[in-house]
């Protein structure tokens, strides 16, 4: 009886030395830190992974082209943002508010940015933050009213989580393609060498919902 010869072990894949920026900002409304908590992170694993799984897959022009989409997405919202906040700036000046509240519980954020787009969504949720900034200094000078306050914080807020839960689905879909082409294992190994979860991130059926949502929509009030 032959003996099987011995299988050649998988030559083991060096780990990719990348840049990466670290970034500290002081955060101070709560819309902003939920933002962080349920969503940054989420965020820039499923952004690293959309690369590392497309270049696998030798679609390196299909990268480009979600980072362009990305970036398009980010830039639209921070023209929402901005222009809102420019506005209510200008309300607080017709008001002759000079006044900045503090806020009882900031956070120290830490931010990694390891692409352009990761830069571009950390910008956002500076945006978003310096927005409530004004928002609730108008509420607590009684031009707008808590109930008017209440759910465009809301509103905001689910802005930006649409937004990340897209490009998480995003990478879902990407995931599932590589599998579908036949790169299932080399596609599995590639996300554990580079510190990822073999499969991606999953949303609830709520998350996954907000994807479909346009900003036109109308948020309800709900407890955070």
């Amino acid at each position: 009886m032959s003996e099987t010869a011995p299988q050649p072990k998988p030559a083991q894949r060096r780990a990719i030395s990348r840049p990466i920026f670290e970034r500290t900002f002081s955060i101070n409304s709560e819309q902003a830190i939920r933002v962080i908590r349920d969503s940054y992170h989420r965020l820039m694993v499923s952004l690293y992974a959309i690369d590392v799984i497309l270049r696998i897959i030798g679609r390196e022009e299909t990268v480009d082209e979600i980072e362009s989409i990305v970036s398009q997405m980010i830039a639209e919202c921070a023209e929402q943002l901005q222009q809102e906040k420019s506005r209510l700036e200008k309300l607080k000046a017709d008001n002759g508010i000079n006044e900045t509240p503090t806020y009882t519980h900031p956070r120290e954020f830490v931010a990694k940015i390891a692409s352009p787009q990761i830069a571009q969504f950390v910008e956002l949720i500076r945006l978003l933050d310096q927005l409530m900034i004004v928002m609730d200094t108008l509420w607590l000078c009684q031009v707008i009213s808590n109930k008017h306050c209440i759910a465009a914080r809301l509103e905001w807020q689910q802005r930006l989580q649409r937004l990340a839960n897209k490009i998480v689905t995003m990478e879902r879909h990407a995931h599932q393609a590589a599998y579908a082409q036949g790169h299932g294992e080399e596609v599995r190994l590639a996300r554990q060498e580079s510190g990822l979860l073999d499969e991606p991130a999953k949303l609830s059926e709520d998350e996954d919902s907000l994807v479909n949502e346009t900003d036109s929509d109308k948020a309800g009030v709900r407890n955070g």
